[in-house]
């Protein structure tokens, strides 16, 4: 299968979706997931606004997926795939600043990952339907405030902690054609790398992920799935830059902004 690269973008106030070849977007009609035409229409993609490659009902994030940081960790390898969701008002398209409430005042880490595509409605699905139910992958910066997630002894908070408004960043487009095994992701803070492995270093693929996923949950069109992360999560500060870069996907770029509040204006 040839590689393409899928996006969204805005112009002018208008949406659409198209195949990025360089620095233009050959622009598509119809259903990214089904029924598409090319309408001879190209643009430049320095004018128009990136938006997020789709708008999934479900953006759900896999913790505990790589060897490594379980061996770092001390972690048993889980027995099946370990997930939380992240909530729809958290969705962040690439180039637009993440920030936390004005009421949190702990750590906050980023997380570069895999993404996971779905392209079709996938329901109690064998491995071989699974991998077919994968559209494409991107980049995602699954950001954590860390200091919620054992806030209270009694309740670990994954909802709470990865769903502040910005924290589910992916794009800037999905990448289709890929073998997932070959992929690296690395994650560059203020340009300097803190990430660099192998996606082929996941407990479960991804076709084992969207199986078991499925038994449990009906995935549709547009789903997003982090494949989870490995070393190098570190906390950041205020005005720091972070990428997460795939080669044969791009980079994903966002700027760690704090929150402005009516008394700094």
């Amino acid at each position: 299968m040839t590689a393409r690269l899928w996006m969204r973008y805005s112009v002018q106030g208008e949406c659409g979706f198209g195949l990025l070849e360089g620095e233009q977007i050959a622009v598509c009609q119809g259903d990214m997931f089904g029924e598409y035409l090319p309408s001879g229409q190209t643009l430049v993609l320095g004018d128009v606004i990136v938006d997020l490659p789709c708008v999934p009902g479900k953006f759900i994030g896999l913790w505990n997926n790589y060897h490594a940081q379980a061996a770092k960790q001390g972690l048993s390898i889980p027995k099946e795939p370990l997930y939380f969701i992240k909530a729809a008002s958290s969705y962040c398209a690439h180039e637009q600043p993440f920030t936390i409430p004005a009421g949190y005042d702990g750590r906050v880490v980023y997380e570069g990952e895999l993404g996971l595509i779905i392209g079709k409605t996938c329901k109690n699905a064998s491995e071989v339907e699974a991998s077919q139910a994968i559209f494409g992958v991107t980049c995602v910066n699954d950001v954590t405030a860390l200091d919620l997630l054992s806030r209270d002894a009694s309740f670990a908070q994954w909802t709470r902690a990865k769903s502040f408004d910005t924290f589910g960043i992916f794009g800037p487009v999905i990448a289709t054609g890929l073998d997932w095994k070959t992929l690296i992701v690395r994650t560059l803070v203020n340009g300097r790398e803190r990430q660099n492995y192998a996606c082929s270093d996941m407990i479960f693929s991804p076709a084992q992920i969207v199986a078991s996923l499925s038994r449990e949950m009906t995935l549709y069109p547009g789903d997003v799935i982090a494949c989870g992360t490995s070393l190098g999560v570190l906390p950041i500060k205020p005005g720091t830059v972070v990428e997460v870069c795939i080669e044969g996907v791009g980079i994903l770029r966002n700027t760690f902004e704090a929150m402005t509040t009516k008394a700094d204006v």
